[in-house]
Order: C-alpha cells, then structure tokens, then sequence
C-alpha cells in the first residue's frame, strides 16, 4: 500500500513520460484491487474501529494523493490523483458512519441489509419509536429546545448501545444476518436523530 502511494507521489513532471504514464497507471489499477476500504487504511475488518486510527490514516494517504500536490504534473498524473481522492473520500465516509460501516461489513459477507426493501422491525423497537416519534413531534411543535435536546440524549444513548450490540453481533459472534437486523434499527434512530437537529434548529430560528 505504502509503495503504491509513493509511486503515485513521484508521478511529476520531473519523470520521463513513460515512466510517469506507468507509475499511474500502476497507482489507479491497484485502487480498483484494493480488497477493502479497511485495506485500504490499514484497519482490521471489524464494526469496533478505531476513529482515530481511521483519521490518521485518511489524513495520511490524502497528504500524498490530494490533486493539489499534483496540480503541476501531467494530465495522467492528474487523473490517477483524482481516482485516489475519490476512492479514499469514499472509503473514509462509509468507515466513519456507524450505519454505512455496518451495511459495508455485512456486504464483505454476503449480507445485504435492504434498507429501502426490509422494513420488518420487533414489536418492541416499533413501539418504542412510535413514541420517539410522538415526542418529538410534540417538542417541535412547541418549539421547546430543552424537551428536543433531552430526546435527542436519549436517542443517542440508544444508538450508542445498538453500535455495542453490532460490535457484538458482528466481531464476536459473527452472526451477520442478525446483525442486519440491528443495523436497520440503526439507520431508523439516525433518520431521527437527524429530525430532532432539523426541529431544533427551527425551534432555535
């Protein structure tokens, strides 16, 4: 991985033009070959990531593959940096949002969490978002920031132990089909949650 960045790092105007059209040609064939986007930063294939990590490594890769360190290259060079930039923005935001890195990991398994078409959820998880629900329309509708903030911390408490229990599902037990089920009660809370930040920034207007 180290050795691709750097072939693509070297493509400048400084190389002969065959040497920079096979430098980035190298570059863009061995993005597309890339297995994973957790190969791609150097992370483990686990739901339990290490943010940090993550920046650190994206921060990384794009401090040599960022089309502005290129501007002055060749055209091929231009373009094999705009392929990288791409993929690793990409790669960066699926791993970083709890629900994209679940529905990515369980696609590596042959999982696919369907979150247009499977809308099945418990009875208990149904009943408890009909009275998320409930509650924030009658926030919003009293424009009361204090009552939307507090559900908002009750939400997110909620989304934090269904990541706990993707972790578990996921990592440990490897038990994907029912970890789909869990990631579609996810991606309902962070629809949600992104409601509540809509109603308070009315609320607040």
């Amino acid at each position: 991985m180290r050795r691709v960045l750097q072939r693509l790092t070297d493509c400048t105007t400084l190389a002969r033009p065959a040497d920079t059209r096979d430098a980035c040609a190298e570059a863009r064939e061995a993005s597309l070959r890339m297995s994973s986007h957790f190969d791609l930063f150097g992370l483990p294939p686990a739901y339990a990531l290490d943010v940090q990590a993550l920046e650190q490594a994206y921060h990384a890769i794009q401090a040599r593959v960022h089309p502005d360190r290129h501007a002055a290259s060749g055209e091929a060079e231009r373009r094999a940096s705009l392929q990288w930039t791409t993929r690793v923005n990409q790669a960066f935001r699926t791993l970083k949002d709890p629900v994209a890195r679940a529905a990515y990991l369980l696609e590596l398994h042959g999982v696919d969490v369907a979150f247009e078409t499977n809308t099945a959820m418990p009875a208990e998880f149904l009943t408890r978002q009909l009275e998320l629900r409930e509650a924030l329309e009658q926030a919003a509708g009293a424009r009361d920031t204090v009552s939307l903030e507090r559900l908002r911390r009750e939400l997110r408490a909620e989304a934090r132990a269904l990541e706990a229990a993707l972790a578990a599902r996921i990592d440990a037990e490897r038990d994907y089909a029912g970890a789909a089920g869990l990631a579609r009660e996810l991606k309902f809370l962070a629809r949600l949650d992104e409601e509540i930040d809509t109603a308070l920034a009315d609320a607040e207007a």
